[in-house]
């Protein structure tokens, strides 16, 4: 299942060349991955609650075009891979012409409240947080 989250370019986020600080994205990525769960439905409040964390472990991003202030950004998220404790999503995002912007591959990781890793709880596999389950 793919998820689009849309977010529009702010002032603050740009540097002194007029694009996006490529720090930015990072942010723009985990507010993509949140809205995914939220969209399919992982209720990531009782999670927490039941003493579960998801741990970015990983990131790769690869820079393709500048985005600016006042552009739309579409973030596109997929489950690529999810085992027993962790997981791969892939996150693409593109402006508003459909160019792509930024390409990433995340790796996360279920932690318990520890942070050791953790199965995922069986309640919770099923949410479409695999690519098996879309």
């Amino acid at each position: 299942m793919k998820i689009t989250t849309e977010l529009k370019v702010r002032t603050y986020e740009c540097d002194s060349y007029g694009h996006v600080n490529n720090a930015n994205y990072l942010h723009y990525l985990e507010y993509a991955r949140g809205d995914f769960l939220d969209q399919i439905g992982f209720d990531y409040n009782k999670f927490v609650e039941e003493g579960y964390f998801i741990y970015i472990t990983h990131i790769d991003i690869y820079y393709k075009w500048s985005a600016r202030y006042g552009d739309t950004l579409h973030i596109e998220t997929m489950p690529l891979k999810t085992g027993a404790v962790s997981g791969t999503m892939s996150q693409k995002v593109l402006n508003q012409d459909g160019k792509i912007v930024a390409e990433a591959e995340v790796s996360w990781a279920c932690v318990n409240r520890e942070s050791r890793p953790s199965k995922i709880p069986d309640a919770y596999k099923n949410t479409g947080l695999s690519p098996e389950t879309n």
